[in-house]
C-alpha cells in the first residue's frame, strides 16, 4: 500500500510517501510545498499554490491513501484559521484525487513513531530517518508528513484488523473511520 502524508501548513506544507508491505517500510519521496511565491496577504493564492502542489504529487506517485494532520488550536486564534484553511485545501486537494482520507493528531503521530506524544521535531526527524532508513533527515515538514505515513502503516492495519473482525454492519456509534473515533 503506498500511503501519502501531509503536514498542512499555508507557508510550507510537507509531503511525505511510504510504501507499506506489511511491517515493512519502504521511503518513495518527500518534500515541502512552498506558498512563498504568492503575496503574503494573497490568501487564495496560497491556497492554489497548496491543491495544485498536492494534486501533482497525487498524480506523480499514485498513492493508495492519504492521511492529513488534525489541526490543534493555537493560541492565536487568526493563526489556527489560516493553519485550518491550509488543510481544508489540502484535504479538498486530496479527494479531488479520489484518495480515501485517514486523520491523525500530532500526539498520535509523535507517539506512533517516537514512543511519547511530546517528542521535539528534531526527535521526529531522527526517528522517521532511522525507521526508513534515510541517508539524512528529512526537514521538519517532511519529516512530519512522512510520521503521518508512518503513523497510519501502523494503526491502518490495526484498524482493518479489528473491522474485519467485528460481527455485522454497525451504526454509526462506536465505528472507527481511518483513524479517528466518531
Amino acid at each position: 500500500m503506498r500511503i501519502l502524508g501531509i503536514d498542512p501548513g499555508l507557508q510550507r506544507t510537507g509531503f511525505g510517501i511510504v510504501d507499506a508491505e506489511g511491517q515493512r517500510l519502504r521511503y518513495v519521496a518527500s518534500g515541502t510545498i512552498a506558498t512563498a511565491e504568492a503575496p503574503r496577504g494573497d490568501l487564495p493564492a496560497r491556497l492554489k499554490i497548496i491543491v495544485d502542489g498536492i494534486g501533482e504529487v497525487a498524480r506523480r506517485y499514485t498513492p493508495d491513501c492519504a492521511v492529513v494532520e488534525i489541526v490543534f488550536v493555537n493560541v492565536n486564534p487568526q493563526s489556527t484559521l489560516l493553519l485550518g484553511q491550509a488543510r481544508g485545501a489540502a484535504l479538498a486537494a486530496l479527494v479531488s484525487a479520489g484518495l480515501p482520507v485517514a486523520e491523525y493528531t500530532a500526539l498520535q503521530m509523535k507517539k506512533s513513531v517516537v514512543g511519547h506524544g511530546l517528542a521535539a521535531k528534531a526527535q521526529v526527524q531522527a526517528m522517521v530517518q532511522r525507521l526508513l532508513a534515510l541517508p539524512g533527515r528529512p526537514g521538519p515538514d517532511a519529516a512530519d508528513a512522512l510520521g503521518m505515513a508512518i503513523t497510519h502503516a501502523h494503526a491502518g492495519v490495526h484498524l482493518a484488523a479489528m473491522q474485519a473482525s467485528a460481527p455485522g454492519p454497525r451504526g454509526r456509534r462506536g465505528a472507527f473511520r481511518a483513524g479517528r473515533t466518531l
